[in-house]
């Protein structure tokens, strides 16, 4: 039998995702290379597009509404870093979450690798919407981070 290769450790703790992306930016030339750095930049509110918190803010409002909870303020906190790769990890009555935020060095790549585990018709329901933005948040969240962090330090 073949020992499968996992791209992120996102993949390897949720191995069969009911969801999952991968969105891959360049390293800027004078950014930092510690995946760690990257993870809390980009889920930085400090970093993020204003209309991305703003989102935020009415997903916090809304889910209760169907027996969610609000997430927590360090939901997006990184739990664990191993070799190029920081993972954020979240998981909760609705669903599970992984975010792996990779930094390539030879290849001067940034990755961030997402999977989802749905829980429940909560899970469906919440999520139904969020697939179809998902990507675009996160290609904005990545491009923010690589103004931030590629920008010359003074």
């Amino acid at each position: 039998m073949r020992t499968p290769v996992y791209w992120s450790s996102a993949l390897e703790d949720i191995p069969a995702p009911d969801y999952a992306d991968m969105i891959v930016g360049v390293l800027p030339p004078r950014a930092t290379d510690d995946p760690r750095d990257w993870a809390k930049t980009i889920f930085s509110i400090r970093s993020m597009p204003r209309w991305i918190t703003a989102a935020m803010g009415l997903r916090q409002a809304i889910v209760p509404l169907i027996g969610i909870p609000r997430a927590p303020r360090d939901v997006f906190r990184v739990g664990r870093v191993e070799g190029d790769e920081a993972l954020i990890a979240a998981d909760d009555r609705h669903l599970d979450f992984r975010c792996g935020v990779g930094v390539d060095r030879e290849a001067r790549l940034v990755r961030v690798t997402t999977t989802v585990r749905l829980k429940g018709w909560r899970g469906r329901l919440y999520f139904w919407p969020v697939r179809l933005v998902h990507p675009i948040v996160v290609r904005a969240m990545l491009r923010s981070a690589q103004r931030r962090l590629g920008a010359p330090r003074g």
